[in-house]
């Protein structure tokens, strides 16, 4: 059984979607977010969502009893100290770095001393966010892909002053959670991490195929899941990615 505790700040799609994955991996996790109509939609979104631990019960993922021991473990508040009381913050909010500026530097007064903060970023650099606490060694970048219940990504940023210790922490986290970390180094100077910087030019070349009228949008998302076997074509990937892929 895992020992520590896992607070999750943002519980909206990616957030909620976190919290049920390192629940189900026998973590104790207290989400938060700052609208209280968010935090009460949460729990549907977990239990019955499309990609909720109802469904994994129904798919075989789970049993009943593993589920209700799941869910258990998660509590959702907007109480933001009960969520910063714990071992390792994952950070879930919108991507605009002067929030994530903000909130590290207040997580930083507020934590405890031990306490691993670690950014669901696409590609701020995370030695940006760890200027602005009294603990550079102890914040990384986790970022997760949507919906997190179902992939496998770990993204693993880590700044010039993050520790090995903080590595191997969140390395251990994201495997015992059934996700495959790997360990990329930070770039202060180019937006995305690897799997941004490659999809964005991914959607260069397709924006500038569909802009010469040389196929439409649904055409070179088929032609691409046609070709090289991917669930989705890039459009395709955009839109799932922004609806949590509800649809």
């Amino acid at each position: 059984m895992a020992h520590e505790k896992i607070g999750v700040i943002g519980s909206g799609v990616m957030g909620s979607g976190i919290a049920q994955v390192m629940a189900i991996a026998g973590y104790s996790v207290v989400a938060f977010d700052v609208n209280p109509d968010v935090v009460d939609a949460a729990p549907a979104l977990v239990t019955d969502g499309r990609f909720g631990i109802q469904g994994a019960v129904a798919r075989g993922k789970l049993t009943q009893s593993e589920a209700e021991e799941a869910l258990s473990r998660i509590h959702f508040t907007t109480d933001r100290d009960a969520a910063v009381v714990t071992d390792v913050i994952i950070e879930a909010i919108p991507e605009r770095l002067d929030l994530k500026i903000s909130l590290f530097r207040e997580l930083d007064q507020q934590c405890p001393e031990h306490t691993i903060l670690a950014s669901n970023s696409s590609g701020f650099p995370v030695q940006a966010l760890a200027a602005a606490t009294n603990r550079p060694d102890r914040v990384i970048g986790w970022h997760w892909a949507s919906p997190p219940p179902v992939m496998k990504l770990a993204e693993i940023v880590r700044a010039p002053q993050t520790s090995d210790k903080t590595t191997e922490t969140i390395c251990h986290l994201g495997t015992t959670a059934g996700k495959h970390p790997i360990v990329i180094q930070d770039s202060a100077t180019n937006w995305g991490y690897v799997t941004n910087r490659v999809y964005g030019a991914m959607i260069r070349e397709a924006n500038a195929v569909v802009a010469e009228g040389v196929a439409t949008r649904s055409e070179v998302d088929q032609l691409m899941v046609d070709c090289f076997r991917w669930p989705s074509g890039p459009y395709g990937m955009v839109s799932g990615a922004t609806t949590g892929w509800k649809g």
